[in-house]
C-alpha cells in the first residue's frame, strides 16, 4: 500500500517562531513527516507540501492546485493535513472533482508540536481508515471518520461529528 500525504497548513503544521522576538506561529515542515517517522510504517508513503497556509487563507487557486496534485498522483490513497476551519469546504470542493481515489482530510485542534495535541491520533485514525475505505472524500477528526457530505462541526465545541 502506498499513501500520499499532502500538507496544506493549518494548526497541525504550526510551529513556534524561529526569529528573535517572534510572536506569531509559522508553518514549518509537515507535521505528518515527524509522526510517520515515529511509526516505522509497514507501508510506503510520500509527503508533499502543497502550500502552508491557515485554512481561512486558502484561495480557490490553492484548491485548484491541490486538485491538480491529487490528479497527478498515481496512488489512490491520499491523506491531506488541513486547518479545521475550512476542511469541510475543501472536502466538498474535492468531492466535486469526482476523483476515483480515497481521500481523507484531517488536522488538529492544537499544533503537533504541543504536548496535548490530537495530531498523532488523527493521523493514525486516517492511516487505519484509508486502508479499507471506498473511493470518496472523508473527514477524519475526533475519532470519527465520515464522508464529507455527512460531516458536521459543532462550532461551540470545535468537535466534528
Amino acid at each position: 500500500m502506498n499513501i500520499v500525504f499532502i500538507q496544506t497548513g493549518g494548526t497541525i503544521d504550526k510551529d513556534y517562531p524561529r526569529k528573535t522576538k517572534g510572536y506569531a506561529f509559522e508553518f514549518g515542515e509537515p507535521a505528518v513527516a515527524r509522526i510517520i517517522n515515529q511509526l516505522n510504517p509497514s507501508f510506503t508513503y510520500k509527503v508533499i507540501s502543497a502550500f502552508k497556509k491557515d485554512s481561512l487563507d486558502i484561495s480557490e487557486m490553492d484548491l485548484e492546485e491541490l486538485a491538480e496534485i491529487i490528479a497527478m498522483e498515481e496512488s489512490d490513497k491520499i491523506i491531506i493535513t488541513h486547518g479545521t476551519d475550512t476542511m469541510i469546504h475543501t472536502g466538498k470542493f474535492l468531492l466535486s472533482r469526482d476523483f476515483q481515489k480515497s481521500i481523507i482530510i484531517t488536522g488538529a485542534l492544537l499544533p503537533e508540536r504541543f504536548k496535548y495535541s490530537n495530531a498523532s491520533f488523527n493521523i493514525g485514525c486516517a492511516i487505519g481508515a484509508i486502508q479499507d475505505l471506498e473511493g470518496g472524500v472523508y473527514i477524519c477528526m475526533n475519532g470519527v471518520i465520515k464522508a464529507v457530505s455527512e460531516s458536521r462541526r459543532d462550532l461551540e465545541t470545535g468537535k466534528f461529528y
